[in-house]
């Protein structure tokens, strides 16, 4: 029966293709019309009203009545909202909000989501995805075994309102065909307790058929270690042989890669990068072999782009997909069906290609150290230890890094806080050869390196076992979409890290 079930999903991903590739095809006829749709549907609410959206003709006039904005210009629409008011952002009714881990302030943020963008924008992006995962693996059979997805938790604000990570809102609107194909049961995915749940799913996932996994690198890899401390297994594919798909996205894959590819020890295991942000789904990488990922235009999210250059917004130059390039990286403003208009969301892209349009997630506005004007982004951090890690075969499990400021006209520099499976053996070394690394990758870096004329030697502190998942649980933000934040201008993270975890060591790079 599984497999006739299967058979019939297959044929129908078949014809799901052919009107994918029509969309595609025509992706910025297709932004047009949601743009129109965003703006008629919404003229008499409280904040169309505000910005005379009935007089909002085309993009030129939508640009003139509303401002970008940032999550602290429109939250006091969203407060009202979940004081229950309608008609404030949007004329559907919100009753859910999610709860984005806010990794730039450090702030939880609450998206409004209709039920209408969730059929129509998440779920819907989720079965373009598994479309593309049928068209590239013809041994695909998500609907003959089970998927597991890493969801978060939703809780209740009174009057009928729900919060929570916007995975745990998928999870808890997941179509009636889907579920039996789902696991862990849906309570268990959506418990509040993360180590509770972490121990439940173990026990339970371990015993299925698992053909995909999907979740944030660093709560899955919590996940995988339990199951194998409760299996006994050597490895993952031990626990589950079949898995052929995994979908990643909240952070850069690559430093976690190594540690991925040695718990699963198979070459027949595809992974892919997702853009499901609290926001909206914005992208899936359609092709598992080539960087990007397809921009998922016809879903209900209108775009526009900032050019990003030299660590400043350049907002006089926004565009949208018509004036985008190449190569290029923008901050990304959205505007939705659910009551975001010309929202910056805080995220940085990189215009992989335009026809079709595809991006790859570099960077966070304001996650960027450039205290000295090295202008150092997360994306070259994530990469250049990924790299050294590679070299020095050591696995890193997080990191974060800050300034170390100038004193007594002496010079700044940085300092890591990494937390490895295994240290390596000569740690000077290590910081010698992850300042090379990102000389190699940041031409300001390295001009700030040069003769250390603005930046010293760099520092690393290698942490204990568990003192990122310690630092977490202090703060609140164990579990979920919650990270740790790479990269700050202050030394706010390395303090608390550091009262947390006084024995790690410290050493320098050598010259």
């Amino acid at each position: 029966m599984k497999k006739i079930s299967d058979w019939v999903m297959r044929q129908y991903f078949k014809r799901r293709k052919r009107r994918l590739d029509y969309c595609v095809s025509r992706q910025d006829e297709l932004q047009g019309r949601i743009l129109h749709k965003i703006i008629s549907n919404n003229r008499n609410t409280a904040f169309g009203k505000a910005h005379s959206f009935k007089r909002i003709m085309d993009t030129t006039s939508f640009k003139h009545s509303v401002p970008i904005r940032s999550y602290e210009d429109i939250f006091p629409f969203i407060q009202r909202m979940m004081q229950g008011e309608q008609n404030v952002l949007c004329r559907n009714s919100v009753k859910w909000f999610a709860k984005s881990s806010g990794t730039s302030t450090g702030k939880s943020k609450f998206i409004p989501v209709t039920k209408e963008y969730l059929q129509k924008g998440h779920l819907e992006c989720a079965w373009d995805a598994a479309c593309y995962i049928y068209h590239e693996d013809q041994h695909a059979a998500l609907f003959s075994d089970k998927s597991l997805i890493m969801g978060g938790s939703i809780q209740s604000i009174g009057k009928g309102i729900y919060t929570g990570d916007i995975s745990g809102i998928i999870i808890k609107h997941f179509p009636a065909v889907g579920r039996h194909f789902y696991t862990p049961d849906f309570g268990t995915a959506l418990l509040k307790d993360w180590d509770q749940k972490i121990n439940n799913m173990a026990s339970i996932t371990a015993k299925e058929n698992v053909v995909l996994a999907a979740g944030v690198p660093t709560w899955l890899l919590v996940l995988f270690r339990k199951i194998l401390e409760q299996s006994g297994a050597e490895n993952m594919s031990q626990v589950w042989p079949n898995l052929r798909s995994f979908l990643h996205g909240g952070v850069n894959f690559e430093p976690y890669r190594t540690q991925f590819e040695g718990l699963f020890p198979s070459t027949k295991i595809r992974y892919r990068e997702v853009y499901n942000a609290s926001e909206g789904y914005f992208g899936f990488q359609a092709d598992s072999q080539r960087e990007g990922m397809l921009l998922m235009c016809h879903h209900g999210v209108y775009y526009e782009f900032v050019p990003w250059v030299n660590g400043e917004a350049l907002y006089e130059d926004i565009c949208d997909l018509k004036g985008i390039q190449k190569n290029q990286e923008y901050a990304l403003v959205i505007s939705n069906i659910s009551g975001l208009y010309r929202y910056l969301i805080g995220d940085i892209v990189r215009i992989v290609d335009t026809h079709p349009v595809k991006i790859k997630v570099c960077g966070r506005v304001g996650a960027m150290i450039n205290v000295f004007g090295e202008e150092l982004s997360s994306e070259n951090t994530d990469r250049g230890l990924a790299i050294c890690c590679a070299k020095h075969d050591v696995v890193p499990v997080d990191y974060t890094l800050a300034p170390v400021f100038m004193e007594n006209l002496g010079r700044g520099g940085h300092e890591w806080y990494i937390e490895f499976e295994h240290p390596p053996e000569d740690q000077k070394l290590f910081a010698r050869d992850l300042d090379n690394i990102l000389r190699e990758l940041n031409s300001d870096y390295d001009a700030k390196r040069s003769h250390s004329l603005a930046l010293d030697n760099l520092i690393i502190k290698a942490l204990k076992p568990g003192s990122f998942e310690k630092w977490m649980r202090k703060k609140g933000k164990y579990g979920g979409q919650n990270k740790v934040p790479r990269l700050r201008n202050d030394r706010k993270i390395l303090e608390e890290l550091y009262a947390l975890d006084e024995s790690g060591t410290s050493t320098n790079e050598a010259n």
